[in-house]
């Protein structure tokens, strides 16, 4: 059983049933008390790479996007009960040798973070992968937007996908989600999920 806590912008926490606690994207919101066993960040943007933010265990693993590419191949690793995989992540804004999405694996649930990206042909050989969740940025502005996203989305085919990002970084330091630019993301098996919310699968 694993719980998702989404704490705004593009920051979320991912707890196993094992115990072991997974930051992504540290940036927005609270939530970041309970210790890491791991940090993963997309891009070295300032608001993705906030890896100051979360408490860490003592053998806390940190990786960064581009430490998981080796020229055209995306890295794999395992730590502890968590299995993550890079894969491809890029748009005007953002340069494919730099950033990253990730798979995550645990308590027999996958779940994809798009990362900052727009649609790409990449996307389309994660349906074979039968996700369970799915998180899509949807500012408009530095990635693609709502109705972009949503195409990404039934691409994929994760059983639920959710909106993140919908807010452009430069915005006010307190606006951390967008409900009008939730809404505006229709796919199949949307889940919307606000700041401090969380789900347990």
């Amino acid at each position: 059983m694993m719980e998702i806590l989404y704490q705004g912008h593009g920051s979320l926490r991912f707890s196993t049933d094992a115990g072991t606690v997974v930051y992504l994207d540290p940036c927005a919101g609270d939530g970041y008390d309970i210790p890491a066993d791991l940090i993963l960040v997309t891009h070295a943007h300032g608001d993705h790479s906030m890896v100051h933010k979360p408490a860490r265990k003592e053998k806390c693993v940190e990786i960064f996007g581009a430490d998981m590419i080796d020229g055209k191949e995306y890295r794999s690793v395992q730590i502890l009960d968590v299995s993550i995989e890079a894969v491809p992540a890029y748009n005007r804004n953002h340069r494919r040798s730099e950033c990253v999405g990730y798979l995550v694996f645990a308590d027999s649930v996958g779940c994809y973070f798009a990362g900052d990206t727009d649609k790409i042909p990449e996307m389309a050989a994660l349906r074979e992968r039968n996700l369970d969740y799915a998180f899509f940025p949807a500012d408009g502005f530095y990635n693609m937007d709502a109705a972009e996203a949503a195409e990404c989305a039934e691409t994929v085919g994760a059983k639920h996908s959710t909106p993140i990002h919908t807010v452009p970084y430069h915005g006010a330091p307190n606006e951390l989600f967008s409900e009008e630019k939730a809404e505006g993301f229709r796919p199949k098996g949307r889940l919307i999920l606000r700041p401090g919310e969380s789900i347990t699968t």
